[in-house]
């Protein structure tokens, strides 16, 4: 078990204080994260929080998951220790902003083939 929680289902008007507060009760809190959207702004709806010990993550779970916060049920659990990997429509990656790429380059074979011996 980690010392750091996920909150997940939390309310856009959501706070680091509120957050601060509420999961006070379960122990010490050494770092809340409210992650916010880039485009927009504003929090993306999830959170997490981060405890001194793993025995008070734990307590926090086991208090505060189901609790009522702005109107919504908060979703409490341990948060995982690797990050998913992301996968992005077309498999091309970054070089075409709205997928597409990745499977063959454009231009003839020649110009391919040039390109190449120019890199070595």
């Amino acid at each position: 078990m980690g010392t750091k929680v996920f909150v997940g289902n939390l309310s856009f008007d959501t706070t680091r204080e509120q957050l601060q507060e509420l999961f006070g009760q379960a122990g010490e809190v050494t770092e809340v994260t409210l992650p916010t959207d880039r485009m927009s702004g504003r929090p993306r709806g999830f959170a997490f929080v981060s405890f001194a010990t793993d025995e008070q993550a734990a307590a926090a779970i086991q208090k505060l998951d189901g609790q009522e916060l702005g109107g919504r049920n908060l979703r409490v659990n341990e948060a995982s220790a690797e990050r998913p990997q992301r996968s992005f429509a077309g498999g091309g990656g970054f070089s075409r902003p709205f997928g597409g790429g990745g499977g063959r380059p454009k231009g003839s074979r020649r110009n391919v083939r040039a390109r190449k011996r120019s890199i070595w």
